[in-house]
């Protein structure tokens, strides 16, 4: 296959490989992804996802948000485990290839196949903390709370993702600009990229190797030097290293 044999070529040529990914690098562990087809979104709730997992619902609604994210975001993702993505990346990283791993996804699954230098531009599930006191928690203890979970001090224990009209952290976001702005090669993979400010990061790569691996046309796909429409496990597995 032409296109992956240039993807092959790209990562042979370059040191400084950048990985950015969303939603669709995941699904292939079994964890839905928002906009597809069968995604959160199209699930029926009395509320639509982006709502409840909100800043103001998380605050006016928390028992509500509580329900959704267990049910929806939680248990999925304790019971998922990394796919060929995942390792292929740890891979690459492991042989000194690849910089950093950014993703938009919140499952911890690319620290889990073995990527050390990873920027979650959302957050993880993995790290929680009580909204009044700060004190942190594992998801251990988020996921098996009844209800909500609460901290010592009565205060809520809140996962350490971002929710919708919460800003990103600003350090991740200067760690991303820096790694993308730096890179030989970008990777963009299994995302719609229509999510903001996230896709627009990919405005700061300065180079002329850009990889868009996705199933679907995205806004991007002009900009890149290569599109390849599969799954991201599929593509990168035929990748050698």
């Amino acid at each position: 296959m032409e296109t992956i044999e240039t993807l092959q070529q790209y990562v042979d040529q370059s040191s400084r490989i950048v990985f950015f990914g969303g939603a669709g690098v995941s699904t292939e562990s079994g964890i839905k992804d928002f906009r597809g087809v069968d995604g959160l979104y199209h699930l029926k709730y009395k509320y639509n996802p982006e709502t409840i997992l909100s800043r103001s619902f998380f605050q006016q609604h928390p028992e509500e948000f509580f329900e959704f994210y267990q049910d929806k975001i939680v248990q999925p993702t304790l019971q998922a485990q990394p796919n060929t993505a995942h390792h292929k990346l740890a891979q690459l990283e492991q042989v000194g290839k690849l910089t950093a791993v950014i993703t938009q996804n919140i499952d911890g699954l690319h620290q889990m196949a073995g990527s050390k230098n990873v920027l979650e531009l959302h957050g993880s599930i993995h790290r929680n903390y009580c909204a009044s006191c700060g004190k942190k928690y594992p998801l251990e203890t988020v996921s098996q709370a009844q209800g909500i979970p609460r901290c010592q001090c009565g205060g809520i224990i809140r996962p350490d993702v971002v929710l919708y009209e919460e800003p990103l952290d600003e350090s991740i976001i200067s760690k991303t600009i820096q790694a993308i702005s730096q890179a030989d090669l970008l990777i963009v993979g299994g995302t719609s990229l229509t999510v903001y400010p996230a896709a627009s990061f990919l405005d700061f790569y300065q180079g002329d190797r850009l990889a868009l691996i996705n199933l679907n046309v995205t806004s991007y796909d002009s900009k890149a030097s290569l599109t390849i429409n599969g799954k991201i496990g599929e593509v990168l597995g035929q990748i050698h290293v």
